[in-house]
Order: structure tokens, then sequence, then C-alpha cells
């Protein structure tokens, strides 16, 4: 998509409630459309595709924040957010004529009928022959199939973890590699096997500080993660959402120790290691308590 003509200011008039979901997303578009402009803002002008990186990821992390809060409100806000940074990126490739947000859209429409033919049938339009999946792991199988298949047409090769994002957060990222190749039997049979792996990992890694080598200790500190990240999967709980929240445990109670030492008119930085361990240990008590 070219701007051959000057690119009109949206309304400012409010959404009317007869308006559709298309009508609003069509609004926003416009709205991006005129804020790249030369008669819109200079800022979102000089935006690139790597200059909005940081924002995109920063975006995302408040959305999954508003999530782990259970704060709707807060959620809706960030997923606007979110969503206007999918348009501001999809405009910018829009302007050098790679793709429209149109194209965006029909894409991942056919990719979600292609990988449900279990739902809407062969691109014929009508369902599957034969059996259907039926769980979970079964439906998951089915996807891992039809991606493979996917990155075959596109003339990328087959491996199984080929499309495991390398920049997806490293324990998220362990998680996917062992969901990944689970799906082909290779995996622990019980979460009990991981656990015993994880005892292994924790003796290798002390033999690696003992010996003070320091390219071993990183080795053995990753091993070690990747085996905790597949107990979490075994687990069924995801590695990333349980840090997060033990982030914020720790976080919530350190600033109830800070506020315990303010409340005695000192700070933490003229208190002694057993004064803020005694005060720890009196947050964690008054939580079992309450």
């Amino acid at each position: 998509m070219t701007h051959n003509t000057k690119p009109q200011p949206t309304s400012r008039k409010p959404a009317s409630t007869n308006d559709t979901a298309g009508d609003h997303f069509n609004r926003l578009v416009e709205l991006m459309r005129h804020l790249r402009s030369p008669s819109g803002c200079p800022w979102d002008g000089e935006q690139t595709l790597h200059s909005l990186r940081s924002f995109l990821l920063e975006e995302t992390y408040e959305v999954l924040d508003a999530i782990d809060r259970n704060d709707q409100a807060e959620l809706k806000n960030e997923l606007g957010d979110l969503l206007f940074q999918i348009v501001f990126l999809a405009e910018i490739c829009s302007e050098s004529d790679s793709f429209t947000i149109s194209n965006i859209i029909t894409a991942i429409v056919n990719k979600l009928i292609d990988r449900h033919p279990h739902v809407f049938g062969e691109k014929s339009g009508l369902r599957t022959s034969g059996s259907k999946p039926n769980t979970t792991k079964e439906i998951t199988g089915l996807w891992e199939q039809l991606k493979a298949k996917e990155k075959s047409k596109k003339g990328h090769p087959q491996s199984l973890l080929g499309s495991v994002p390398e920049t997806l957060p490293a324990l998220l990222r362990a998680h996917e590699i062992g969901s990944r190749v689970a799906t082909v039997g290779f995996d622990w049979p019980r979460a009990e096997s991981v656990i015993n792996k994880i005892d292994e990992e924790v003796t290798e890694l002390r033999e690696a500080i003992a010996n003070d080598v320091p390219i071993s200790v990183q080795e053995e500190m990753g091993d070690f993660l990747f085996s905790i990240a597949n107990l979490s999967r075994k687990l069924g709980v995801d590695p990333e959402t349980a840090l997060r929240q033990a982030n914020r445990k720790f976080c919530s109670r350190f600033a109830q120790v800070e506020h315990k030492l303010q409340s005695r008119g000192r700070t933490i930085h003229k208190s002694t290691p057993e004064e803020l361990e005694g005060l720890w240990n009196d947050v964690k008590k008054s939580e079992t308590e309450d």
C-alpha cells in the first residue's frame, strides 16, 4: 500500500455505540496512518521496525503483568497498547509495499483454518475423514505435523525445533523445546524422573563450583535450569509465570521489611544482615497467620 494522497486527520468525535469492532479497528488504522504522515507526529514518523522492538516487548510484558494481577481494567488498556504496536509495525511495512494490515489478517485467518481441519475440514470445506483428534495432546501433535508441512512447502528444514524462536525468554524456550520433543515421545516418563535428573545436575554443579571453572559452572547451571523448566512442564506449570509470581512475592515481602524499618526510624542500609533476616521471618510468619 502506498500513500499517494495526503492522509486526513481521523475524526475526534466519540465512537458510536452502534459501531462494530471493524469500524473501531479501521479508525485505529486511519489514526496510525495520519500520525505517520507529514502532517502527523514527527516522533511517530521517525520510528522504524527496529526502534519499535523494545516498545513491543515492553507492552507485551505489561499485558502479562495485568493478567497475573487479574486486573481486567488495566488488561483492557494494555491490550490496546499492544494492538497499537501491531498496527504501527504494519503501517511501516505497508509504506514500503511489503504487506498491509489486511494481508496480515487474511494470513492469520487462513492459517487458523488450515491448522484446524478437525473443526473446519480440509480446504474443500468438508470435515476431515477418519478419526479426529479429541484430546489436547492429539491436537498439539496435529499442529506440529501441520506446521512441519508448512515449513517444508516454504523450503525450510523440517527440524522439529527449528521454529522455536531464539528470542523467547530462556526459561520459556526451554519449556517449549521440551514440549516439542515430547510430541514424538522424547520425554521423561514422570515428573519424578525429572526430579532425579535435577538431583544429578545439582551434583554436577557442585563439582564444577568446587573445581572453580567458570565455564563449567555456567554450563552446569544451564543444564540445571533446563531441567527445572522441564519439571515445570511435567507438572503443568508455566515456569515464567511461576518465577514472576515468586519475584512479586519477594518484592512484596522486602517492601514490608523496609516499612517495618522505617517505622523504627531505621533504613536497610544501616541494618545488620541478622536484623533483616529477623524482620523477613516476621513478615513470612504474619502471612501464615492471616
